[in-house]
């Protein structure tokens, strides 16, 4: 029996609980992709949804807990549990302004994060890369977001870039921001806001943009393929894979230590050729482009 109880142990060397936001393929591809490397190491994955987080791998077994999106983050800061939390593909802005706070429950429980943002450093470096003759980049953020000039100015000035930027405001038409803007740039960069960038605006944005023939960098798959002409992203299978090395490595120690919050390490270039075709602009390979930051797939 003594040895069964330690052939068992070594099968399953931790127990993690996944709480998704919803059922959609990002959260589940992230889920998938994070099962199988756990499960290769010999850990024991579960999984439930924000929605009814009772149903399912019960949170209070597991040791550690991954919540994937800002919806199962909350959730999952309700409940009384204190196993560590890792919150991946939770918006920077977000986890510095609440979310850490209300998971860490007065320092209960041990939280970190992977954000779903890019750097912008790293956005500076693909900028520089893929536009070598651009000169200003235009940037539209909302007064909630406003506080993120300096850091984006910054980023940009080591590239040698000067940022253009607007502040768009809730009585003004995002129209006249906007072409306040491309006016001065050869280049805008689309930031996470959903004030500026949403369902109902992308399409005006990109119309406007391919009237000044500005090209757009933006800050997912889905941007690139609506207009912009890149995006630099990470993908749910590419945070799926930095969760279960982060995960593994604290589930190796014994005070199950998670490392500090942190941007995607791995992530990926998409290029929209049909825009850069009609811009009348040449970027280099998607893959050469990954290559020049230091990283990729």
């Amino acid at each position: 029996m003594l040895c069964l109880a330690c052939l068992s142990a070594q099968a399953v060397a931790g127990r993690v609980t996944v709480v998704l936001s919803d059922d959609t393929a990002p959260y589940q591809e992230i889920y998938q992709v994070f099962r199988v490397l756990l499960g290769d190491a010999g850990h024991e994955v579960g999984r439930v949804y924000a929605s009814n987080p009772g149903e399912g791998a019960p949170l209070d077994s597991a040791q550690l807990t991954l919540a994937v999106g800002v919806a199962a983050a909350e959730s999952v800061a309700q409940t009384a549990d204190r196993a560590p939390v890792l919150a991946v593909l939770v918006p920077r802005s977000w986890f510095a302004k609440t979310g850490r706070m209300r998971l860490a429950d007065g320092g209960r429980r041990s939280v970190s994060a992977i954000y779903i943002d890019q750097p912008f450093e790293r956005q500076a470096q693909l900028a520089r890369a893929a536009f070598p003759e651009a000169r200003r980049v235009g940037v539209l953020l909302s007064a909630e977001q406003a506080a993120l000039a300096n850091e984006i100015g910054t980023a940009l000035a080591a590239q040698k870039l000067e940022l253009v930027k607007q502040t768009v405001s809730a009585d003004v038409r995002l129209i006249t921001p906007l072409e306040a803007v491309l006016g001065a740039s050869d280049l805008l960069l689309a930031v996470p806001d959903p004030q500026v960038f949403n369902r109902n605006t992308a399409q005006s944005l990109f119309l406007t943009t391919y009237r000044y023939r500005v090209p757009v960098q933006g800050y997912s798959n889905s941007l690139t393929r609506a207009g912009a002409l890149l995006s630099l992203h990470s993908s749910p299978a590419q945070i799926g894979r930095q969760a279960a090395e982060w995960v593994n490595n604290a589930l190796q120690t014994a005070t199950l230590r998670l490392p500090a919050p942190a941007y995607p390490a791995y992530f990926s270039v998409s290029i929209n050729q049909q825009v850069a075709r009609s811009l009348g602009i040449a970027v280099p390979s998607e893959a050469e482009l990954e290559k020049r930051l230091g990283g990729g797939r």
